[in-house]
């Protein structure tokens, strides 16, 4: 049976309703909750702007790897959610997004397009799912 342990990373606001990290022994397979652009406290960070809520979502995971004692060259999948997507978004959204991958190979991603996230200031959301030694 694995042994899963449910991380409350420090710099993360802790949530009662879910786990922003699950890690499970054996495989080592890291599995990283929708992240969204917060800060510690809960207060949104780049309201109105998705290039800024695109860096701090990517911040947050990398919180949440080093919590996992990963970092983003574990990272083999993300799924990015956008509210109201448009094509026109993706190069911002990359641009921000890259930033965190550069030198190495980027993960697997999906790209999907939602009218809106849990909380209506939220523009864009980002999950990942890790793997480590």
């Amino acid at each position: 049976m694995p042994k899963l342990d449910h991380l409350r990373p420090s710099g993360l606001h802790h949530n009662p309703a879910y786990s922003h990290v699950v890690t499970a022994t054996g495989a080592r397979t890291i599995y990283i909750s929708g992240q969204v652009s917060t800060d510690e406290e809960g207060r949104i960070v780049g309201e109105g702007d998705i290039a800024a809520q695109t860096t701090q979502v990517m911040q947050n995971l990398g919180l949440a790897l080093k919590a996992a004692g990963a970092s983003y060259s574990n990272v083999v999948k993300i799924t990015t959610f956008v509210v109201d997507y448009k094509p026109e978004l993706r190069p911002i959204i990359g641009k921000a997004r890259s930033a965190f991958f550069e030198g190495m190979e980027p993960p697997a991603s999906t790209l999907v397009g939602v009218s809106a996230l849990a909380a209506p200031e939220w523009l864009i959301e980002i999950e990942a799912v890790a793997v480590a030694d």
